[in-house]
């Protein structure tokens, strides 16, 4: 199962949200999320299991919690406009973060 939550300055306004993600993607401003779901799986494997989508400071983010093959998880955010990885995090079994120590 995939959740898609879009949050940002007016987190109670849904509607306001899905707006602004909506216009963010037809000016190009970030990459549909199929697109960055397939860029980050070959550096880390397995299932999403929960999609954010952010704007900080003027700049789009995906925070994606993704299940690894080993049955950890792993946190990773991503700039929205390139899938360009900004930080990463986690737990699970052996520690590691998918393709990664």
């Amino acid at each position: 199962m995939l959740l898609l939550a879009l949050s940002g300055p007016a987190a109670g306004d849904d509607r306001r949200d899905h707006d602004l993600a909506r216009q963010a993607l037809a000016a190009g401003q970030i990459l549909p999320l199929r697109t960055v779901l397939e860029r980050i799986r070959q550096d880390y494997p397995g299932e999403a299991l929960e999609v954010e989508l952010d704007e900080r400071s003027g700049r789009w983010v995906y925070k994606v919690k993704m299940l690894r093959p080993d049955g950890g998880v792993s946190k990773l955010l991503l700039d929205a406009r390139d899938a360009s990885l900004l930080g990463v995090g986690g737990h699970g079994r052996g520690g590691r973060h998918g393709g990664r120590d």
